[in-house]
């Protein structure tokens, strides 16, 4: 009786033992996985930051060499990250043009940047990004990011994507509008309203919003 009590003792033992070990290798495993995402996880750009690589050089469908800082005005930048492709752009195309149009109306550069380097192969190679400006009779900048450098200085993560600045840093980020999907159902003209505070060297009273659409297709 004395023998099974130790033996049941002992085995009771090595559960707990096992158990503990098992916990152990789970936590190392959580913190590597944490590890590895915090340091591949991309930071937003925050309100009143200044535009990062400005003087970043990408390849505009017009052929020029283009800048951040070269598409600035005094009052501001508008940097619209986009593609060719996406559905969530298809559903924006209309908005991006006219609110593109109206920045360079009231004196605030604007640039269009596609950073879907994994797919520069077919649908957003340099070829089709100058046949869609064309398309769209786009009037700012339409440009290539290489290796999606600048979408990483932005921690921009999807198509549409928008980050408004007026003349001192970064006043409003984050989607077009309340409905991409329809835009006779909108309420709220986020960014049109942004564009409009900056015209008149003013503050937006919302200054950050959530983007909804495609993930940028970076590269492995």
């Amino acid at each position: 009786m004395q023998f099974e009590f130790r033996k049941l003792a002992n085995y009771n033992k090595l559960k707990k033992m096992k158990k503990g070990f098992i916990f152990f290798v789970l936590m190392i495993a959580c913190g590597f996985l944490l590890s590895f995402i915090n340091t591949n996880t991309k930071t937003e750009l925050g309100l009143n930051a200044p535009i990062p690589v400005a003087d970043e050089k990408m390849k505009d469908v017009s052929g020029k060499e283009v800048s951040l800082n070269s598409s600035k005005t005094s009052k501001g930048l508008l940097v619209i990250f986009s593609c060719n492709t996406c559905p969530y752009v298809k559903l924006s195309e209309s908005r991006i043009k006219s609110l593109t149009d109206e920045c360079q109306k009231k004196g605030i550069g604007c640039i269009i940047i596609n950073s879907n380097e994994a797919q520069r192969a077919d649908e957003d190679s340099f070829e089709a990004m100058s046949r869609y400006a064309k398309d769209q009779s786009l009037s700012c900048s339409y440009v290539v990011d290489a290796n999606s450098k600048v979408a990483d200085a932005f921690g921009a993560t999807r198509t549409p994507q928008v980050f408004l600045f007026n003349s001192k840093g970064l006043v409003y980020k984050g989607a077009i509008d309340d409905n991409v999907k329809d835009p006779a159902m909108v309420k709220t003209h986020y960014l049109n309203d942004a564009i409009e505070a900056v015209a008149k060297n003013e503050i937006p009273k919302l200054q950050e919003t959530k983007s909804i659409g495609c993930t940028i297709k970076r590269q492995d």
